[in-house]
Order: structure tokens, then sequence, then C-alpha cells
């Protein structure tokens, strides 16, 4: 039944024949009702004939002539001196920082619009190099060098300039039942007959330092009982060890005090974001480097909990 179908960002950006931006843009003004789904952002069937409906009364109204008094935009802005342009800035990642950061954007910088992308590091990073995300945010273990973001961030963006700003720092680690009834200290335990683990999404930052600890350990996921579940965020994975569907999952500390469980640090982790060097970025790396090292946006980040502000603001690494 139509009222049953749905359709992803995606679809309805090839059914309208406009830009998954554009798309985003439109439920970020409330025009086109949307609701996620794990991390996939879905539209009822219902809901997009709403809007075509809606839009096509909109154009039938616009259609009409205009008089010959009305006053041109062009001459308007000249008029005012503002610009009535908006640019909608992606910011990917799945972090609650983000989102302070895109109100701080468009409460500060008029021009722009922030817009969310829910999707882990690997992903954004992917979408970066192909144009569809303008900040994204990484936090990307290397086995190899134990350095965070920048062996991931130079290979992923290849060829292209970039500069890398911190956000936060935090402690990754194991989500286990109250007490550690199962007695999970090391990665090693893991491997326990009677241990279930609950796993991350491929692509994001939590999966990625599981799969290089499990690597620098000699483990496979055949090792381990529950390897194959995937849940697509941190509170999910913590939710699922608080229910006692699983004994031990992997993510950050701040998750763990939400939803009731024990956590046993084990990496601390650099939460960095990524901007690429262009010219129409120019402004833009300025505002964001402007509002993370404000007093103000640090504050907020402080009243959460959870977060290490000690490199907040400085670059990382920058091409040139």
């Amino acid at each position: 039944m139509t009222q049953d179908k749905s359709y992803t960002t995606e679809e309805v950006a090839k059914l309208l024949r406009i830009s998954k931006l554009t798309v985003y843009d439109l439920i970020k003004k409330g025009e086109l009702p949307a609701y996620r789904v794990g991390r996939q952002m879905r539209v009822d069937a219902s809901d997009l004939d709403a809007y075509k409906v809606k839009a096509k009364g909109e154009y039938t109204k616009q259609a009409a002539p205009v008089m010959p008094a009305a006053v041109p935009p062009i001459e308007q802005v000249q008029r005012t001196g503002q610009s009535t342009k908006t640019r909608n800035i992606i910011i990917s990642g799945q972090d609650v920082s983000l989102d302070i950061l895109a109100n701080y954007l468009e409460k500060e910088e008029r021009t722009y619009r922030g817009l969310r992308s829910y999707v882990g590091s690997i992903n954004s990073l992917i979408a970066m190099y192909m144009g569809e995300a303008d900040i994204v945010s990484t936090h990307l273990y290397d086995g190899e060098t134990e350095e965070y973001n920048l062996p991931y961030v130079r290979r992923l963006l290849s060829g292209h300039r970039f500069v890398v700003v911190n956000l936060i720092s935090r402690q990754a680690g194991f989500y286990i039942q109250k007490g550690n009834p199962k007695q999970i200290n090391t990665w090693e335990d893991l491997k326990r007959p009677g241990v279930y683990m609950v796993n991350r999404e491929k692509g994001s930052g939590a999966r990625t330092l599981i799969e290089e600890k499990f690597r620098l350990h000699g483990m496979t996921g055949h090792d381990v009982a529950g390897y194959e579940r995937e849940e697509t965020n941190h509170l999910a994975v913590a939710g699922a060890v608080a229910r006692k569907e699983a004994d031990v999952g992997i993510g950050i500390e701040k998750a763990s005090m939400l939803v009731g469980v024990d956590f046993i640090p084990l990496v601390r982790e650099r939460y960095d974001l990524v901007i690429l060097k262009k010219e129409e970025n120019e402004h833009l790396i300025q505002k964001i480097l402007q509002i993370v090292g404000s007093i103000a946006f640090q504050k907020e980040l402080e009243a959460i909990g959870g977060y290490d502000l000690t490199q907040t603001g400085q670059i990382m690494y920058e091409t040139w």
C-alpha cells in the first residue's frame, strides 16, 4: 500500500530530479517530513505526495504575472546591502557536538545553513571526496602508528588540500554489565566461551578501532560470538549490553553514563573536523576556527560532560 511505502533521501532526490542537498534543505526547513531509521533518513510516500501537491499549488500562484511596480530582487539586495543567497553546509558525523556546531554556524553566519548527515567516519570522508560533505568528523584509530585520523585522511583525501581541526577528545572502551559478571577486561577476553559481543557498523570509527585491535591481537571475527550483530550508534550498543542481549560492546564513555552500564576505558580517541582547503571554503574555515575556539562554544560542550577540550580548536594538520 502507498501509505506503507517510504523512500531514502537518494530516492527522493531522483524522483524529484533535485540534488540530495536540496532534499536535506527541505527536511531541515520542515517542508518535507522525514524520520530516521538507523543511520538512514526516510520519507513516507504519502508525505512526498503531499509535498508535490503543495509545490504545484505554490508554482501556480507564482506563475501569475508580476506587477511592474514590484521591486526586482537584485535591487532589494543593492538597497539593503544584504545577500539573500544561502549556502548549505553539510556537517557529517554522529556526535552531539556536531549538532551544537551546526547551530552556532547558523546563528553566527546567516549566509550558511548547517545540515546534518549522521554517518560514520570513513563514509563521511568518502562523502567529502565525492563532494557531498563540507565538514566531516573522524575518530579513526590506526594500529600501525597508534595515531588517530591523519593516516586515514591522507589516504582517503589523496589529491585534495585540507585542514584538520580538533573538536574534542574522549574515552573509548568496553561497555559491560553492572559489576562485570563475565570479568571482561582485555580484548582477548572477548574470545572466551560464553562471552557475547555487539558490534558497530562498517565504516564507523568504533568499528575501525575494533578491527585494528583485533588485528593487533591476532583475532578475527570468527573468534568472537556476536561479531555479526551490528548497531549504528553508541547508545544502541550500550543499550544492548544494558538489556543483557550482549555481554560487551565498544563505544564512548558518555553513552555508558546515559544508559547505565559499566565502562572500562581502553583508549583516548581524538575527534577531529576535516575541511577541504579551496577558495569557497576560506571564510568557512575561519568561521569554524572562531566558533570552536570560542569560550561560549567550549562551555556548552563542557556542560555535556565526557569531553576533553585540551586541544579543542587546534589545527592538528593542514596541507599547503
